[in-house]
């Protein structure tokens, strides 16, 4: 099994005076994200959160955020409240072949996101990284 993972921390108050532009709610956010933090009463919090998530699924891709759009990448919550990422358009065939475990934590001040994304071997791969490294065994 192959794992990576990626982190982000996000001030929310930067994210809550982002908010205040639509432009970047559209940019940033899918439909269904902004239905959903827009019907909190404070969604700074929640869009922080979100947008870490984002960031900490580039970083578990290693490609940072080039060759997709923030909004293809959906960070939304199951019925019990555990979020969960739903991809579209080019973050999705990125992310073919990987499935994915996110944790949205935060303070008063600061969101964290972690996001690891794990598949299975390809049996024809050899056992070596894209770099041609001999992946690390054993967790």
């Amino acid at each position: 099994m192959r794992i990576e993972t990626g982190i982000d921390l996000v001030d929310i108050d930067r994210i809550r005076r982002s908010m205040e532009r639509p432009r970047f709610l559209q940019r940033v956010f899918s439909q269904e994200e902004r239905d959903f933090l827009l019907a909190k009463r404070d969604p700074g919090p929640s869009a922080a959160g979100n947008f870490a998530a984002k960031e900490a699924f580039s970083k578990a891709m290693g490609t940072g955020l080039v060759g997709f759009d923030l909004s293809e990448v959906s960070v939304l919550r199951d019925n019990g409240g555990k979020p969960y990422l739903e991809l579209t358009g080019r973050a999705q065939r990125l992310a073919q072949g990987w499935r994915f475990s996110v944790s949205i934590s935060h303070t008063d001040d600061t969101a964290c996101a972690m996001v690891t994304a794990y598949r299975e071997e390809d049996p024809l791969d050899g056992g070596e990284d894209e770099k041609g490294g001999a992946e690390p065994c054993g967790l």
